[in-house]
C-alpha cells in the first residue's frame, strides 16, 4: 500500500509523517511520532484510552484515520504539561490518587481538558457525562470527578 505524506500540528508544533492509507492517527501519533501517551484500549471507540482532540473536538483516536490529520491541529496528553510543569489536572490526579495503572488516565486527562476549555465551571454531572466515553477498571470514579471539580477550581481561581 502506498505512504500518504500528512502535515499536520501536533501539541503546537508542526510536524510532518508517511502513513498507510488505512492506518489509525493513533497508530500513526504512536509509531510515526513516538507519541505514546494515547492508549489503545479496545480499538473501536469504546474505552476513550486513545482520546485525543482533533481541531478542538475530541476523538478517538482509533476511529480516525492519519490521512484525515492533513491540515489539522492536534492535541495529545503529551502537549498538557508545560515543561516540567503539570498541567492542573495532572496534578490533582495525583494528589487525589485518581489513577492507578494508567491504561485509561491519558485519555481521561484529555477529555477532562477539552470539557474544561469549554465549561470552566462543570457541575459533577456535567464531569460524569462529559466523560462517559472513558472507561476506568481501577480507581472508580469517583475521585476522578474530584481531581477534576479540583483542577477546575484551581483553573477558575476559586
Amino acid at each position: 500500500m502506498k505512504s500518504v505524506p500528512v502535515s499536520t500540528t501536533v501539541n503546537g508544533d508542526p510536524c510532518e509523517f508517511l502513513c498507510a492509507p488505512d492506518e489509525t492517527l493513533l497508530d500513526a501519533l504512536r509509531n510515526r511520532l513516538g507519541l505514546t501517551g494515547s492508549k489503545e484500549g479496545c480499538g473501536t471507540g469504546d474505552c476513550g484510552a486513545c482520546s485525543v482532540t482533533l481541531n478542538g473536538r475530541l476523538v478517538c483516536s482509533c476511529l480516525v484515520l492519519g490521512v484525515e490529520a492533513e491540515g489539522a491541529e492536534i492535541a495529545t496528553i503529551e502537549g498538557m504539561a508545560k515543561g516540567d510543569e503539570l498541567h492542573p489536572l495532572q496534578r490533582h490526579f495525583i494528589d487525589h490518587a485518581a489513577l492507578q495503572c494508567g491504561i485509561c488516565t491519558p485519555g481521561i486527562l484529555v477529555a477532562a481538558r477539552s470539557l474544561l476549555e469549554k465549561n470552566p465551571d462543570p457541575s459533577d454531572e456535567e464531569v460524569r457525562y462529559w466523560l462517559a466515553g472513558n472507561l476506568c477498571r481501577c480507581t472508580g470514579y469517583d475521585k476522578i470527578i474530584r481531581a477534576v471539580q479540583a483542577a477546575a477550581a484551581e483553573m477558575r481561581g476559586a
